[in-house]
């Protein structure tokens, strides 16, 4: 692969994950779990944790069958507001039918996001197509939470 077509493949990668981290809502998914396919899933661990100096970390599961290109599990936290995101993080996943662990952290500023009630949702998401990849949703998951100090 020449240094050009992996700076444009990074580029859509990371301006989708971007679209996503920033926006999780423009894509219109309802709560609760949905999925692509029944057997693909994404869960939410019930507690994730915030430390002293703003990082944050959410994790859970998450299972999803063969793709063409690269997937992400995205994750993003609310609280008190709920039009007002934080993205957290990204985890490349593997898409082999199997259950993996998903873990993601993000630096915030100090007291952004307090110890407390909170609501997450996680995604699953491939970019694929050719051209300009384009999302495709393989499971994702909106879930309450509480946040503990770490």
């Amino acid at each position: 692969m020449s240094l050009r077509t992996f700076r444009q493949v990074v580029g859509a990668a990371t301006g989708a994950a971007l679209l996503l981290l920033v926006a999780p809502s423009a894509v219109a998914l309802p709560s609760g779990p949905h999925r692509a396919d029944p057997y693909e899933e994404v869960t939410v661990d019930p507690t994730g944790t915030v430390t002293p100096d703003g990082t944050i970390t959410l994790s859970g599961t998450y299972r999803c069958l063969s793709g063409t290109g690269p997937v992400f599990v995205s994750s993003s936290v609310s609280q008190g507001d709920p039009r007002v995101r934080h993205g957290i993080g990204g985890t490349s996943a593997v898409c082999d039918g199997a259950d993996h662990r998903w873990v993601n952290s993000e630096k915030r500023d100090p007291g952004t996001l307090q110890p407390g009630a909170a609501h997450v949702e996680a995604t699953v998401m491939e970019l694929s197509g050719s051209g300009l990849p384009l999302p495709r949703f393989h499971a994702t998951r909106q879930q309450d939470v509480t946040i503990a100090q770490d």
